[in-house]
């Protein structure tokens, strides 16, 4: 049994990668902003603490990991400006690497952004410093100790998930159903063997299992 810390778990993402977790029987720890939001969460098997991703520093945070194996970091701004795109998406985790080295956390999943998105098209401002801090977080991750996957899905979709993806470190770029991106998270867990790796993933036609096992040298 596994016990992952989630930030984010609020999110779409998030929420779902909490429920496949808890129905595997994994001990999923929602990281969320608002008490609010525990409840939805909670009668989804998810276990709940408070921790904001700006107003929480960094002892906070290293308390709060101590007991756990793992941490997947799927928190997001949102659109909700360039500020808060810094200080969630970019410093917030720092924050959180960080306080994993600190708690003895080596595994750390990063859900990033495909470096494709949005090309071709009259993209605004915001969305290019979305992808500018993406990217600068990958990078400051790369740069710890931790054992780090990183993580760029396509597009994401509502769409049912199939349980089928392409999964690589070069793709063309396509849409992924949020479900199979949570999907593969479990799976990436399941196997340390992929650390230090970044992976793109969409839709495809190979099983997720197998699509990891192949990555994790399996």
């Amino acid at each position: 049994m596994m016990k992952v810390a989630i930030i984010g778990a609020n999110g779409k993402v998030g929420s779902k990668l909490g429920r496949i977790l808890a129905e595997n029987g994994d001990e999923p720890i929602g990281f969320i902003r608002k008490a609010e939001q525990a409840k939805q969460l909670e009668a989804q098997g998810i276990q709940t603490v408070i921790a904001d991703l700006i107003e929480t520093d960094i002892e906070e945070f290293t308390r709060l990991l101590k007991a756990c194996d793992a941490v997947v970091f799927t928190a997001g701004a949102g659109g909700a400006g360039d500020e808060l795109t810094t200080a969630i998406d970019g410093e917030g985790l720092v924050k959180v690497a960080k306080a994993a080295e600190m708690a003895d956390v080596r595994r750390f999943l990063l859900v990033s952004a495909f470096p494709d998105a949005g090309r071709g098209k009259d993209m605004p401002a915001s969305f290019e410093h979305y992808m500018k801090i993406k990217r600068q977080s990958e990078v400051d991750l790369v740069k710890t100790a931790l054992d780090w996957t990183i993580l760029r899905p396509g597009t994401l979709t509502d769409d049912a998930g199939n349980g089928k993806v392409n999964l690589g470190y070069t793709l063309m770029y396509d849409t992924i159903a949020r479900e199979d991106v949570a999907a593969v998270l479990v799976e990436l867990l399941n196997y340390p063997e992929t650390a230090g790796q970044i992976l793109e993933v969409v839709q495809g036609d190979e099983p997720i299992a197998s699509a990891v096992k192949i990555k994790a040298g399996k």
